[in-house]
């Protein structure tokens, strides 16, 4: 029992690895690969059977290397990965090239040979802008700052009933001074009064006076 299982299991994979001969033969011995250009920095390609133009349903083994145009720099080896934004001939790389130009070479080994290249220019991102603190607001009116404080802290009352205390001292020493005056001013009437009483009264007592006596 056991020798017909391990006998059907090899079976198995034997008509397996004749499938793929043959349905690689059905399309042609020779893929063709189309280097598209970049996405965000990601190589792209697109890779199709040579002879009917069909997309290759099967796992592609490739490796994608760049070299910048002045042979300074260089990327890779990568391997292409399915690019599900794409068609279904459609073929990128997880990893990204730098800002530049370069030099892009695809070369395919399954499930047939293939090999594309393309000039790639990468263009510079400018980053986002930081978002930076909050600047400080002027403050709304009625509300406390250092320089202000609140309407029930000791602070902010304090100087208000002194500023209160002030002008009441003001006006008490303002009502002292008008009464003095006042009181001043009556005096002086009421001397000036007696004064004239007293010369009058004079006057006429010496009159009287000088009168009998020529009498």
């Amino acid at each position: 029992m056991r020798i017909r299982i391990v006998f059907s299991a090899v079976l198995t994979a034997l008509g397996l690895m004749l499938l793929t001969p043959v349905a690689a033969h059905a399309h042609g011995d020779t893929v063709k690969v189309v280097v598209t250009g970049q996405r965000a920095g990601h190589v792209t390609a697109d890779i199709t059977w040579e002879n009917d133009g069909d997309a290759v349903d099967e796992a592609v083994a490739a490796t994608v290397n760049a070299v910048s145009i002045d042979g300074s720099r260089t990327q890779g080896p990568w391997r292409l990965v399915r690019d599900t934004a794409a068609a279904p001939a459609g073929w990128t790389t997880a990893e990204t090239l730098p800002p530049g130009s370069w030099k892009v070479s695809v070369d395919v080994g399954f499930p047939a040979l293939g090999h594309g290249d393309l000039e790639v220019a990468v263009p510079v991102v400018d980053p986002a802008p930081a978002s930076g603190a909050p600047t400080a607001s002027a403050a709304a009116p009625g509300t406390p700052t250092a320089a202000q404080p609140s309407a029930g802290s000791p602070s902010a009352s304090a100087p208000a009933a002194s500023a209160a205390q002030v002008p009441a001292a003001d006006s008490d020493a303002d009502s002292g001074s008008e009464g003095d005056a006042v009181w001043w001013t009556t005096a002086g009437v009421a001397a000036t009064a007696l004064a004239g009483a007293a010369v009058g009264l004079y006057l006429r007592r010496r009159r009287q006076t000088r009168l009998g006596r020529l009498g």
